[in-house]
């Protein structure tokens, strides 16, 4: 299983970025998905969860209103839309994939251990 995610870069404060997570050897529509970040210095936090249809999706108060995530299962791929990007968005972002049931992701439950493979990240810098 590898999950390779991509479209980081380099952007201005209220700038917009769209990542992509691409799968190979699994099929996603069997999985939810979570984007974690890690910001240097800090620990890693989640950002937003996916369950396996779709239909239900959390997002952190940080990022709630500003980011967005959706999947494409035919493509095997999940995107997270990042709007008005703030100084304090600059992380590594990672992509996720567990068997997470729908009740826990709609109550903000899901934690990182949940997730069982992990893609490799990509750099979000964003600049004043």
């Amino acid at each position: 299983v590898q999950l390779q995610a991509s479209g980081g870069g380099l952007v201005q404060a209220g700038g917009s970025l769209r990542l992509s997570c691409t799968a190979s050897g699994v099929a996603l529509d069997d999985y939810a998905i979570a984007w974690f970040r890690q910001a240097p210095g800090k620990e890693r936090e989640g950002v937003s969860y996916i369950s396996s249809t779709g239909d239900t999706s959390y997002y952190e108060n940080s990022v709630k209103g500003r980011f967005s995530t959706s999947r494409d299962n035919a493509r095997n791929t999940v995107y997270l839309q990042l709007n008005s990007l703030k100084l304090e968005d600059t992380a590594v972002y990672y992509c996720a994939i567990g068997k997470v049931p729908p009740v826990v992701i709609r109550q903000g439950l899901a934690s990182a251990w949940e997730y069982d493979y992990w893609g490799r990240g990509t750099q979000v810098t964003v600049s004043s």
